[in-house]
């Protein structure tokens, strides 16, 4: 069991119209500082890595990287917690603002792909907000996952802020059930977060599992 590579995971993803925040990947800080000066601060720094499942806990994100000091320092000290781990490069990624959800899919024995929707943050990890279908799945489907999670009011606008574009996330999951259903090698895929505004719904965070 691994992770698919970034480059593997982007092609996959544009196959499927699944549309990912601008994110490339380095092995260079200089060509990285220049990534990030083009598409504009604050960025998010991330390893990515075939056999490391939990980059977080290892020191291996940075979010909120707002100018040339702040990166230099954060590239650093990322390099300083995964020394010795064997890693693809690190991610440069547009830091995007909205809500966060969460889509996901696991390539069940018996079922075959189940697709998971959820609010992203405490609402996926402490009050397990989510909703699942088994592929393929349809807009009208879609829809319903989306309406069934307890947090839906949320995307909707709630204290006064824009509904988010709930077309994007249908269009998001139906295209995810689309790939779930035709590559049948993978083992599991991870969207979190994924972040969506009044305009779209980007992946932010992926993980690819084969």
């Amino acid at each position: 069991m691994e992770i698919l590579s970034f480059v593997e995971t982007r092609q996959l993803l544009a196959k499927y119209k699944i549309p990912v925040c601008r994110t490339e990947i380095f092995n260079s800080k200089e060509k990285a500082l220049a990534f990030a000066e083009k598409i504009g601060y604050p960025v998010v720094l991330k390893i990515h890595a075939q056999k490391i499942f939990h980059k977080s806990e290892l020191g291996g994100v940075k979010t909120n990287i707002s100018n040339k000091e702040q990166f230099d320092k954060a590239w650093d000290e990322i390099n300083e917690n995964i020394k010795g781990k064997n890693i693809e490069g690190i991610l440069v990624q547009e830091m995007l603002s909205g809500n966060e959800v969460a889509l996901g899919m696991k390539n069940d024995e018996q079922f075959g792909p189940v697709v998971m929707f959820g609010l992203g943050g405490i609402f996926i990890e402490i009050i397990k907000d989510v909703a699942f279908r088994l592929a393929p799945i349809g807009r009208k489907e879609a829809l319903e996952m989306i309406q069934e999670v307890k947090g839906y009011n949320i995307l909707q606008g709630a204290r006064g802020k824009k509904p988010v574009d709930i077309e994007s996330i249908i269009e998001m999951i139906v295209n995810l059930s689309k790939l779930s259903a035709k590559e049948t090698n993978i083992k599991s895929i991870d969207f979190n977060p994924v972040i969506v505004n009044d305009k779209k719904s980007l992946v932010a965070d992926f993980r690819v599992i084969i």
